[in-house]
């Protein structure tokens, strides 16, 4: 029987940092845990609603999000990978106005950055994405996965990358898992800086789940 683990659960204290750095007492944990969940759905549904308005091509570009609690204070970074309208036209001030205002916090300030990655297509969430968007366009998915591993190599200096993607698969009726990799991808060695995602896209066919693995390299 397989035994298998979250690649940036398995590498925290290695070469994996958390995304939301706060403490709290046993008893309030549960809060904060549903507080910081609440935080990144409303702002990845707020970065979708901008870009149904929106021209851009693109999907939300956005590869993760952190959350640090220091004392009376709430500090958001996000990780973007494009230029969306997230970061114009006031809309970093606007987002930071109705998360004040929808999600009520008491006597604590609210500060959102955004910080833009230098080669998105490096990064498993924002190449999900892409991939997502493909097949919402209704490309095949073996062009898709090809297509997202020749940019991955190209504009990026990766060292491996595996991608997989489960469902009906091109409308067929029963469901199976497909996969493919370029490169080494050792998911059992602990220094190996491995960039994870599990995303999930719904088509006209149903839902499709899509896991990427990207190997940057390892620690000495």
């Amino acid at each position: 029987m397989g035994q298998k683990i979250n690649p940036l659960g398995f590498r925290l204290g290695t070469t994996q940092d958390h995304y939301s750095i706060w403490f709290a007492q046993p008893k309030n944990y549960s809060e904060g845990l549903q507080e910081d969940q609440k935080i990144r759905n409303y702002i990845t549904n707020y970065a979708q609603q901008k870009m149904k308005n929106s021209s851009n091509v693109n999907e939300i570009g956005i590869a993760r999000i952190e959350i640090k609690k220091p004392t009376d204070l709430i500090k958001i970074i996000i990780y973007m990978g494009f230029s969306t309208p997230l970061t114009e036209n006031g809309g970093i001030e606007e987002l930071q106005m109705n998360i004040q205002k929808d999600l009520i916090f008491v006597n604590r300030k609210l500060n959102i950055a955004i910080t833009k990655i230098k080669k998105p297509y490096g990064n498993a969430t924002i190449l999900a994405q892409f991939i997502a968007l493909q097949l919402k366009n209704r490309i095949r998915f073996r062009k898709a996965l090809k297509e997202a591993i020749k940019l991955s190599k190209k504009r990026t200096n990766t060292k491996g990358i595996k991608i997989q993607i489960a469902g009906r698969l091109d409308g067929k009726e029963i469901a199976r898992i497909q996969w493919i990799r370029r490169g080494r991808v050792p998911l059992q060695t602990i220094r190996a800086k491995i960039d994870y995602c599990a995303y999930t896209v719904r088509t006209i066919y149903g839902v499709l789940g899509i896991k990427i693995w990207i190997f940057l390299g390892e620690e000495d």
